[in-house]
This record gives structure tokens, C-alpha cells and sequence, in this order.
């Protein structure tokens, strides 16, 4: 699904537009010319993820990063068979490379959301290799574009979010840091944790772009940092945003 001539939304579940499995997050491609990026690799949906990317009239040999935003299951679930099927080299926040190369059940909370029944219980993660590591300031190439890593911890440990300024317009791909509305997914997890949270959204409002990319749901291609603006407030009243998932 073309977004813009940058951006391709590629993957997508039940807390999106169902365009893969259901369980995976939004999968963004990140058109940089003569080479592409995938922006998460989603929970099981690979197959699925390549036929659209091939169905918008991409070239899959073209994409040479995997860049994931945090090492929850519906992120980076289905990051080793996507990373095989397109040989691609597979970007990681810093904090998140150990659990996503021995695929930590109980470090990312799999194993957690398991016991309730979120994912399915004979899901096995398969452990991948992360080739490289990124951190807070650092910019990682996409062909002629540029994304800025943006820490955002709060939702979890290693949450990043990234900033793009394109050809005519900007882009903050948010990943799970907040969403339509305002609203965020604050768990009652050991590495979820509200003052990070608070601390995290205020830096993003205090950025300038146009687009809001979340990771599950609604889009907003203009005016996304309002939504932004509203989860803030919400903190900085000494209260909590709504929140996505009850």
C-alpha cells in the first residue's frame, strides 16, 4: 500500500489493516532510490509481506536493511525467515541485539503474554543475528534517505522510534510509542515503566515532522504531531493517555 512516493506500508494485522498476519505489527518500507528498508519484520506474516511488497511494484532485491524499533514478538517475531527470504542486513537498537540473537522469551515478554493467551503458545521464535546496533542520535542510510534514532523507552526497554525528513515532507515512525489519538500501550511489565514514558513523549513532541507512522492502526500522513501533543499533555496533567489496548 503506497503511502507516499517514500513510504509503503507492506504488513499489518488485526490492530491494523489485516494486510498479513494477523498478529503483526505495521511493516513499513522506506523508499531511498536505489535501495529499500523494512521497518519491522512482524510476528509470522513473511510470505504475506513479500507479495505486497512485489503486488506495489517493488523490487524485493533491493532491500538491504531490516531495521527494527524493539524486540517485542509482533516486531521482530518473523524477523529470521524475512531476513532469509531477502538477504537483507538486520539493524537493532543496542539494548534489544541480545534478546532478538538468542530470542529471550522472558527478556521480550513472550513468554508473559503467552500465559494469557496474546500470542499462541506453540509460537517458537527463531533466534537471528544483528548485524548492526544502533542508539540514541545515530542515522541509519536508506539509499538517499536518512532516519534519525529517536529513544523512546517507556513501552518497553529499547524502544526506538525513528525520524525521516523526505523529499517534500517528514516522517516520525513512532513503532508502539503512541498512536491515533494520542493513546499509548503501557504495560504492567518490568520494562514498562511510566516515568520513561512521560520523558519519551515529550521529546517526540518537541521534534518536528508531518507524518505520524505508528505501528498498529490509523496513519496520519499531515498534522501527525497533534496526536503527539495530545498523549503529552495528558502526562505532563500528571495523569496517563488513553491507553490502545484494555
Amino acid at each position: 500500500m503506497r503511502l507516499t512516493d517514500e513510504v509503503y506500508l507492506v504488513g499489518g494485522g488485526d490492530y491494523g489493516f489485516n494486510l498479513s498476519y494477523r498478529l503483526d505489527a505495521h511493516i513499513y518500507v522506506v523508499h531511498g532510490g536505489d535501495e529499500l528498508a523494512l521497518i519491522d519484520a512482524g510476528f509470522a506474516g513473511t510470505e504475506e509481506v513479500l507479495a505486497n511488497i512485489a503486488a506495489d511494484g517493488l523490487d524485493v532485491s533491493k532491500i538491504k536493511q531490516i531495521i527494527i524499533t524493539h524486540y517485542h514478538a509482533d516486531h521482530a517475531g518473523a524477523l529470521a525467515p524475512l531476513q532469509r527470504a531477502t538477504g537483507a542486513k538486520v539493524v537493532a537498537p543496542r539494548e534489544a541485539a541480545p534478546a532478538i540473537r538468542t530470542a529471550d522469551g522472558d527478556a521480550t515478554g513472550l513468554n508473559w503474554a503467552k500465559k494469557f493467551g496474546f500470542y499462541p503458545e506453540d509460537f517458537v521464535w527463531e533466534p537471528c543475528e544483528v548485524d548492526e546496533e544502533f542508539e540514541e542520535g545515530d542515522r541509519i542510510r536508506v539509499g538517499a534517505l536518512e532516519l534519525e534514532a529517536i529513544a523512546t523507552p517507556g513501552h518497553c526497554s529499547g524502544h526506538y522510534s525513528l525520524l525521516m525528513q523526505g523529499k517534500d515532507q517528514s516522517y516520525l515512525f513512532a513503532s508502539d510509542a503512541v498512536f491515533w489519538g494520542g493513546a499509548i500501550i503501557l504495560q504492567n511489565v518490568a520494562d514498562s515503566s511510566v516515568q520513561e514514558y512521560a520523558a519519551s513523549i515529550n521529546k517526540l513532541a518537541a521534534l518536528d515532522f508531518d507524518a505520524l507512522l505508528p505501528s498498529h492502526l490509523t496513519i496520519s500522513l499531515k498534522n501527525g504531531k497533534r496526536h503527539v501533543e495530545t498523549a503529552a499533555n495528558s502526562f505532563n496533567r500528571i495523569g496517563l493517555p488513553k491507553q490502545l489496548l484494555d
